[in-house]
């Protein structure tokens, strides 16, 4: 992969993740044989990626993200599009705060929401589409078709959204999840997978 062009705010954003993780875990003094064991990543990949040599990827973020416990949007930095009047701002759905990531309209919408630790009732709902949630941090109860799943920060779950489900605090905290929502028969095409049991396995 040749250089990466700076001349739109896209490509400056991607061409700044690298130094970024770099910065990021030498303020933490790890290693980067610490972090493959801790990602699933390897310490090549690794290597590649804070050298700008890598494209990043949401496979390869994720984990990194959990690793060092940083908001993924954080360590993305992703550059402002379009009117810079606009900004993606949090709002309460439900008693959940939810901040749209997608600026766009598409088949694919991704949100980080933060549930309060008071949303422990289930309440379970069905309505068309598919689901993917990354727990960044608490403990997140899972309730889908007959199922009653605990997840912690690093797992993932993925379900169609026609089955009977709900999600909330496991009761002793705040929960924050990333989530991806698409269309009905739309799934998360994960392409690269760390060797053994690591951050992509699904739960459930």
């Amino acid at each position: 992969m040749g250089p990466v062009e700076h001349s739109t705010p896209i490509a400056q954003a991607l061409a700044e993740i690298g130094p970024r993780l770099r910065r990021l875990r030498a303020e933490r003094g790890i290693s980067l044989s610490a972090l493959a064991e801790a990602t699933g990543i390897s310490k090549s990949t690794l290597s590649r990626l804070e050298s700008g040599q890598r494209r990043p990827s949401l496979e390869l973020l994720l984990p990194i993200s959990q690793a060092h416990q940083v908001p993924l949007d954080e360590l993305v930095g992703a550059p402002e599009v379009g009117d810079p009047r606009v900004r993606l701002k949090a709002r309460r759905v439900n008693g959940n705060m939810v901040l749209p990531l997608t600026r766009q309209p598409g088949p694919l919408q991704t949100y980080k929401m933060v549930l309060p630790a008071t949303r422990v009732t289930p309440e379970p709902c069905t309505h068309e589409g598919y689901e993917w949630l990354y727990v960044l941090s608490g403990r997140l109860r899972l309730v889908l078709s007959g199922h009653d799943l605990v997840l912690g920060p690093g797992e993932v779950a993925e379900f169609d959204t026609r089955l009977p489900h709900w999600f909330g605090s496991a009761g002793d905290g705040p929960v924050e999840v990333l989530s991806l929502f698409g269309r009905q028969g739309e799934r998360m095409h994960v392409r690269a997978r760390p060797r053994g049991r690591g951050a992509a396995d699904a739960a459930g």
